[in-house]
């Protein structure tokens, strides 16, 4: 067990303040004085972005799986071809000078569409009041990553207008983010932890199973265990791998499976966890377990990742790294 000495000095730029104040900034970012904007009839949206902004991307693809609206997530260089005059196209950089992202934003701007941009500032604001395009700015919190909650919460109240979500789904979330950061955050370094208990679980390479809907969820955990904790970590879809991934158990390896369940998962997929953990168990192959919230999908997937977010900042102390530093990643922009 960690204690919060450790944690202090070894979180050297301070991360775990700004997960342990995720809730507040949560909510000061849904009821600030931003203002919906509304874009008239919109059937298509793409969802622009890398790294935390791409995984914004997968949370918005995820909680309107179920609208009649068809939504891509891009995280690369180019827009489907399917973008006409009548998409709305969302890009979003943290930084405001992702590569990427700009070339999309450029690529939305030529070719007419509606467009909005997000970001703390940057190139992307510098050419969007020179191309008079759609600009908010929002606030940026340590690092893009640990921005993740005021991006998000901006976001779903500026595009209230366009996209079909219930406000009393975000309101829930908000109120369950409250009550999951009572348990994870540094306030409670004790056994009733559930991140910090998870953190001190994971000894190898972690292979983090999913459900259909909770994708968002899964790869934001492969990303944080990546960037804060400096370790691999590997990403299958649970019914998928039923088909292929499962046989890789077969031969002993440095992995451990992680299975990311949902509180009402579909039938069928409960059927297949059930399964997956008989053989694991008949195979004294050791896993965790982690439930989602109860409640809507906006609830479910920002708890996750809340609670998974904080163990990769655990994880990261338990082996001594600094969870902020991602020199790799800076040494690729350097190059471009």
């Amino acid at each position: 067990m960690i204690s919060k000495a450790e944690l202090e000095k070894i979180d050297s730029k301070k991360m775990f303040e700004i997960y342990d104040n995720w809730p507040e900034i949560a909510r000061k970012s849904y009821h600030s004085n931003l203002e919906s904007i509304d874009f008239g009839e919109v059937k298509h949206i793409v969802f622009a972005g890398m790294g935390g902004s791409g995984t914004l991307g997968d949370f918005f693809s995820a909680i309107l799986s179920k609208t009649s609206l068809h939504v891509n997530v891009v995280k690369g260089y180019l827009l489907p071809n399917s973008v006409d005059v009548n998409t709305l196209v969302v890009t979003t950089s943290v930084s405001g000078d992702t590569v990427e992202t700009l070339s999309v934003l450029k690529a939305a701007q030529k070719i007419g569409c509606k467009v909005i941009a997000f970001s703390s500032g940057g190139k992307m604001e510098k050419f969007c009041i020179e191309n008079t395009i759609q600009f908010k700015k929002i606030k940026k919190y340590h690092s893009p990553r640990a921005s993740f909650v005021s991006f998000l919460y901006s976001m779903l109240k500026i595009l209230e207008s366009n996209i079909p979500v219930d406000i009393q789904d975000i309101l829930n979330s908000l109120e369950k983010l409250e009550d999951t950061g009572k348990e994870i955050s540094s306030k409670n370094i004790s056994e009733s932890n559930g991140a910090l208990k998870l953190a001190n679980s994971l000894t190898s390479i972690p292979v983090i199973y999913y459900p259909w809907g909770l994708e968002a969820a899964a790869i934001r955990f492969k990303s944080s265990l990546q960037e804060n904790s400096k370790i691999h970590a590997i990403v299958e879809d649970v019914v998928e791998a039923s088909h292929n991934g499962i046989v890789a158990w077969e031969v002993e390896s440095n992995t451990q499976p992680i299975l990311l369940l949902g509180k009402d998962d579909y039938i069928k997929t409960k059927e297949r966890w059930e399964i997956f953990e008989e053989y694991f168990n008949l195979n004294k192959i050791k896993f965790e377990k982690i439930i989602s919230k109860e409640g809507n999908i906006i609830t479910k997937l920002i708890n996750l990742i809340y609670f998974l977010d904080y163990t990769s900042i655990y994880l990261a102390v338990k082996k001594g790294i600094d969870p902020t530093p991602v020199k790799p990643i800076n040494f690729i922009k350097n190059h471009l």
